[in-house]
């Protein structure tokens, strides 16, 4: 795989603050000090306890986008990857100074802990009669390396430092003594897992373009949020349902030696906080899908989710991966510990940090199959009278049209990534999948042409979507209405011939396209134009029509939003219209 290497920024130096003075464009509660990098509440409530938090940028939106009531009070940035200074983090000790105290929260990383311990200890010996009142909490959740490789160093901190953070911040917010939220922040980070998975490693802005880490067909389970190496690697990349459950082992497991980090009972008695964190590179749409997965896994092992949490919280610059927490809750027969509902309800707590992700405040509702009114049937409305003179010779072209649309599918893709949306070759496909699998339970069948026509429209609306899917079906369907009219009852060629004629004026009801436009319309209009001098006629115009498609200014459909430039430079075929003269091509054979 190749990084992803370009960047939107000014400058490499400038990128940190550049991106605070954004976030505090945003968000007005928040200020600044530019020189030393620290955002903090401008309007801090100096009678309750202050959490500050801070490290090297590149995780956003950790750590300046916790800072807001009922989380952190201020946060300290530090180059990319890279941990603040001790004077940086004394500067905000100063800054969030009040009455009752200041918890410092840190992830487990040789820099943070060192220029944050340094800061508290040097503010310490300056106002000794305030040291006792600046608790220092290190949280590492990573369960990625083992107890072994990491006996000295200990676990790196991840994304559950959110949760510690979030619960703390709101315990503060309450009027809670700097000994109570302490308490709390400890015990939160003792309950903590963390493993994430990514499909490449990220660039560091500013930085040389790195060799390719990872294979196409490559993704690593337990890589750090600096770009360090994980725990191992798989190829080829598991499904979710294969995936999911090898994570959550590495974090639920009480029987690894190596692990076994969070005391789970594994009983089904124990209740966790879920948190599915994007690390910076994945989509939304795949991230809903990890959301989903883990929560049927952790069903599926007996364990109860009382609060999902996704998004991003702790990235890695624009890692394409993401990681998985849980926050083992206390059981209610645990002494001398916060109580469940008490962290839930902290969690739930109202908070205006920007960084925060909205949930339901509830426990998620089991999956289950929603009841909705009973689909109306109606009864089949056409006859079968109209057959294909020869209908193995039908159900051979139907199966060859198919399957050259999935061959054709790379290239059709291909032009479709510099014409369109990429998309077209796909859409096609998973089209002519569905109609060869309908052909093969005998629902396609030149024994009832027109139920085969309605069949394949139902399929382009439901296998295809989109405009493709929804421009062939409309095709199909008023062919079908139009082969009902027809008082033969075998489907000859001029039988076809006027329904298609009939077909591409009901489509063009509902498209603005008309030859030459650049789109699909091109080469169907040429070929049904041209039927009436025979078939091979007919094919050839379609393919000339598509063929021309690639020197034609782009009049609608996707391909009319791409630079024309661009469009003419490259000389590609319109996909839709490659798409169609593959279709008459393999059926004419």
């Amino acid at each position: 795989m190749v990084v992803q290497s370009k960047h939107f920024l000014n400058t490499a130096p400038s990128l940190v603050l550049d991106s605070l003075e954004g976030l505090c464009a945003i968000n007005t509660h928040l200020a600044l000090d530019p020189t030393h990098r620290v955002v903090y509440l401008a309007d801090q409530d100096r009678s309750k306890v202050a959490l500050l938090c801070g490290g090297g940028s590149g995780h956003e939106p950790s750590h300046s986008g916790f800072v807001g009531q009922g989380a952190l009070t201020a946060a300290v940035c530090g180059n990319v990857f890279a941990s603040p200074s001790a004077g940086q983090v004394r500067r905000a000790i100063d800054l969030i100074d009040n009455e009752k105290g200041t918890i410092i929260v840190v992830k487990n990383y040789t820099g943070d802990v060192l220029n944050f311990g340094l800061a508290k200890e040097e503010y310490a010996a300056r106002y000794p009669n305030k040291a006792d009142r600046v608790k220092f909490v290190i949280v590492g959740d990573d369960v990625a390396v083992g107890k072994t490789q990491g006996s000295i160093v200990g676990r790196r901190g991840l994304a559950g430092v959110c949760l510690v953070y979030k619960i703390a911040g709101a315990l503060a917010q309450t009027g809670a003594s700097v000994d109570e939220v302490y308490d709390v922040a400890q015990y939160v980070s003792s309950r903590l897992g963390t493993i994430g998975v990514g499909l490449d490693h990220c660039h560091v802005p500013g930085t040389a373009v790195p060799d390719t880490h990872l294979g196409a067909n490559e993704l690593e389970i337990g890589l750090g949020i600096h770009n360090e190496s994980g725990h191992r690697r798989i190829s080829p990349v598991p499904p979710l349902n294969e995936l999911i459950p090898t994570l959550l082992e590495m974090i639920t497991s009480t029987t690894d030696k190596e692990r076994s980090f969070i005391p789970f009972k594994n009983d089904s008695t124990d209740r966790v906080v879920l948190l599915v964190n994007n690390l910076g590179g994945l989509s939304e749409l795949e991230l809903g899908g990890v959301v989903a997965e883990a929560r049927r896994a952790l069903d599926k092992s007996g364990i109860k989710v009382m609060r999902i949490l996704s998004g991003s919280f702790m990235t890695s610059l624009n890692m394409p991966g993401f990681s998985i927490t849980a926050l083992l809750l206390p059981a209610a027969n645990d002494t001398g510990t916060p109580s469940a509902d008490l962290i839930l309800s902290l969690l739930d707590d109202s908070t205006n940090t920007p960084g925060w992700k909205w949930s339901s405040r509830s426990v998620p509702k089991p999956p289950s199959v929603s009841s909705f009114p009973p689909t109306v049937t109606h009864a089949k409305a056409w006859s079968a009278s109209l057959k294909a003179p020869d209908i193995n010779q039908f159900n051979s072209a139907v199966e060859r049209a198919c399957r050259a649309l999935i061959t054709a599918e790379p290239e059709i893709t291909y032009m479709d990534s510099i014409a369109g949306d990429g998309d077209c070759g796909l859409t096609l496909k998973g089209g002519a999948t569905a109609v060869l699998e309908a052909l093969s339970k005998g629902s396609i069948s030149g024994n009832d042409v027109l139920g085969s026509v309605i069949t394949i429209s139902r399929i382009a609306e439901d296998a295809m979507g989109g405009t493709s899917g929804a421009l062939y079906s409309i095709f199909f369907s008023a062919l079908a209405q139009a082969l009902a009219k027809s008082s033969s009852s075998t489907a000859t060629q001029e039988v076809w011939r006027t329904a298609l004629e009939a077909a591409l004026g009901r489509l063009y009801t509902y498209t603005r396209a008309r030859p030459p436009s650049r789109t699909l319309v091109d080469p169907l209009a040429a070929f049904i134009g041209t039927l009436s001098s025979g078939l091979a006629a007919a094919v050839k115009a379609a393919r000339e029509a598509a063929e021309g498609t690639k020197d034609m200014e782009a009049k609608a459909g996707r391909s009319a939003y791409v630079d024309s430039i661009k469009l003419k430079a490259e000389r590609v075929t319109d996909p839709g219209a490659w798409g169609v003269k593959v279709v008459v091509e393999a059926l004419a054979q």
